[in-house]
């Protein structure tokens, strides 16, 4: 008999959007337990679309 991976038993995986959104609560209360801030400020910086800023070359070394 050959099994089936859990995303498509699962009913609850089926959908991306409800996925998703389990995925960053799962992260986000483990993180929290671990780092003491609350569940929903890290929830929040899980969601949040960033974009990376541009790095300025200036040239010269840092030092």
């Amino acid at each position: 008999m050959q099994k089936k991976p859990l995303i498509e038993t699962n009913p609850h995986l089926a959908t991306t959007a409800q996925y998703r959104k389990a995925l960053v609560t799962n992260v986000a209360s483990s993180t929290a337990i671990e780092t003491g801030a609350s569940v929903e400020s890290i929830a929040r910086l899980l969601t949040e679309s960033r974009k990376a800023s541009a790095v300025k070359k200036t040239g010269h070394s840092p030092r």
